[in-house]
């Protein structure tokens, strides 16, 4: 009896090469199936009948493969239509190969659109920067700043129309400070920790008054300095605490954060009516780098003695200011016009003067008072802060 292997070379030419397949589809020949059942039933007896039938298979598998799994071509579709044994397959992957050579086609087309709405993006983009940038040229200014993050500037306008120039603050932090507030409440020491942070604030008076004098332009310059500290640290270490402790702050955190903010205004107003010498910008270098880091370590020993001690230098302000209003009132300093910063922030009348400035700065400086020692009380009571609410806003 023959042998498989005599079976196939008398077979072999109706068995097509996996590379003919490719570049045409062929349909298979019956004589190639019915070789195959041939070879498999007279393997089936024999001993190596295990090998002869995965050596059948691969056969099979080397000449179908291409057909099943590899690109169909107009032929194969055409074979299809005529109703060929091949049609089956044929079937089978078409719908695959066109599936995904539509999906690639879809890709390719949504990248090219990508690209395109990305690059006419940007093309507008950098076209309505210069544009910005011709304009601003032309009318003398500085052009603006343009951002690769989107981050554009806004163009505000304060309640009159005019274009807000601030960019310190904005025209919704402005506000109307209340004068009528009692300027003359003082917290009486009685406890050691009271009298200590009483008499500390006085002995800090007494080179102030030696060196400034009655120039109240620059002593107010140099209060603000060391005014707007308190509250920035204070709210920096509570800030660290609701952090540790995992617990809200009471509203505090924010309300130390706008003391500072509002003395650090008070500052800046200054800045516009006193012309400091560099001697005094170097003792405020000095006294803010002292002052920072006392106050410091003495709001992580005792809160409650740090708070009092910011309350006695608000009162020793109000002082400070009150003489002030008095050397304007007499003529000994001139009451000039308010610088604009002052009208906008505190919404002050255009027609302002430097006298109606030093009313509301010591009126916020009352107010800071009653912050300060309300947060003492606290702490002397044995309280928390962040277990009562802050008075937030109030000026």
């Amino acid at each position: 009896m023959p042998s498989w292997r005599a079976l196939a070379r008398r077979h072999r030419h109706v068995i097509p090469s996996p590379s003919r397949s490719l570049a045409r589809p062929q349909v298979l020949d019956p004589a190639t199936t019915s070789f195959a059942s041939r070879a498999a039933a007279h393997q089936a007896g024999s001993p190596s009948s295990a090998m002869s039938s995965r050596v059948a298979g691969s056969v099979l598998l080397r000449h179908l493969g291409p057909r099943v799994f590899g690109p169909t071509t107009q032929a194969a579709q055409r074979t299809l239509l005529a109703g060929g044994e091949g049609g089956a397959v044929a079937m089978w992957a078409w719908p695959l190969s066109t599936s995904a050579a539509e999906a690639a086609r879809e890709e390719a087309a949504a990248s090219k659109d990508n690209v395109a709405s990305t690059a006419a993006a940007t093309a507008e983009a950098m076209q309505a920067a210069k544009a910005e940038a011709v304009q601003a040229a032309k009318e003398g200014g500085k052009s603006p700043a343009s951002s690769y993050w989107g981050i554009v500037p806004a163009k505000l306008v304060n309640k009159d129309g005019a274009e807000w120039k601030w960019s310190c603050f904005r025209p919704w932090e402005a506000y109307t400070s209340d004068t009528t507030i009692d300027l003359t409440k003082h917290h009486k020491p009685k406890v050691l920790l009271d009298k200590i942070a009483y008499w500390t604030v006085k002995s800090l008076r007494v080179p102030t008054d030696i060196f400034f004098q009655r120039r109240y332009g620059c002593r107010a310059m140099m209060l603000e300095t060391v005014a707007a500290v308190p509250g920035m640290v204070g709210g920096m270490l509570l800030h660290l605490r609701s952090l540790r402790r995992f617990e809200q702050s009471g509203g505090w955190i924010r309300a130390l954060l706008e003391e500072a903010e509002n003395e650090r205004m008070h500052l800046m107003t200054f800045m516009e009516v006193a012309n400091p010498k560099w001697y005094e910008r170097a003792l405020v270098l000095a006294v803010q780098g002292v002052f920072f880091n006392a106050y410091f370590l003495g709001y992580i020993v005792s809160p409650k003695f740090a708070h009092r001690v910011v309350g006695y230098l608000e009162e020793e302000a109000i002082h400070s200011y009150t003489e002030f209003l008095r050397d304007l009132e007499d003529g000994r300093i001139e009451n000039v016009p308010a610088p604009r910063i002052a009208i906008d922030y505190w919404r002050l009348p255009p027609d302002a003067r430097l006298k109606d400035v030093v009313t509301v700065v010591r009126a916020d400086e009352a107010h800071h008072r009653d912050v300060n020692h309300f947060a003492a009380d606290i702490h002397f009571q044995g309280l928390e802060l962040n277990k009562t609410p802050a008075p937030l806003g109030y000026h």
